[in-house]
């Protein structure tokens, strides 16, 4: 069985109780200009917009698969502006529409390898030549209890990695050669590892990457 790659009614229902908490790099983000047009994809509730207009960036616009993620996002963030994503992960703009975009624990909501890959290609057709792309998400936890429940799941979705939460959210922990594959068309400027939480409050190791659309 494949991994999912709509999970739409889940971040309608249950996934807007979350807690999103993977923090912006306030040295990666001061690379862009202040009056640059950035994209939050996959935005939730409009935590990171938030994030960004706090540190004075004019330019934000967020989208996301669930409206009432967006219904919030309006609400919390008003300076910026949000849209739902009616065909994901197409994006009704022109190529080269933005100067930078942030994807925080997007990747491992969108499970599929095809979806994902889909979803890379078009942010970087969005993106312009030289756009930096900034990437917060999970690579393969070592701990037992990651390692039972990818083993556990594994016959089911067909992938080392894919699992399915308790609450019904299918995720996904990625390979870094995996990671490296999927953005061949970008060059990386930097990378870090940092410890956060998940959205169900388990504390885990997130790997953040700032990435250069070729």
């Amino acid at each position: 069985m494949s991994a999912p790659d709509d999970q739409s009614a889940y971040w309608n229902s249950t996934g807007t109780t979350k807690t999103f908490g993977h923090p912006l790099n306030p040295t990666w983000a001061a690379r862009i200009d202040p009056a640059a047009a950035l994209l939050d994809y996959g935005c939730g509730y409009g935590r990171l917009a938030g994030d960004l207009l706090h540190l004075g960036f004019r330019d934000v616009e967020g989208v996301d698969v669930a409206p009432e993620l967006i219904a919030r996002a309006r609400a919390e963030q008003p300076a910026a502006r949000f849209a739902v994503l009616a065909d994901p992960p197409r994006l009704d703009r022109p190529d080269g529409s933005y100067d930078a975009a942030f994807l925080f624990a997007v990747l491992t909501c969108v499970p599929d390898d095809d979806a994902q890959r889909a979803l890379v290609a078009e942010l970087h057709r969005v993106l312009r030549p030289g756009g930096l792309l900034h990437i917060s998400d999970y690579v393969l936890q070592p701990d037992e209890r990651n390692q039972k429940r990818y083993r556990r799941f594994e016959a089911r979705f067909g992938r080392f990695g894919v699992f399915e939460t308790s609450d019904g959210a299918v995720c996904r922990h990625h390979t870094r050669d995996w990671l490296d594959g999927l953005f061949t068309g970008f060059d990386r400027v930097d990378a870090r590892e940092l410890p956060v939480h998940t959205m169900n409050g388990r504390p885990a190791t997130a790997t953040q990457l700032l990435l250069a659309r070729r």
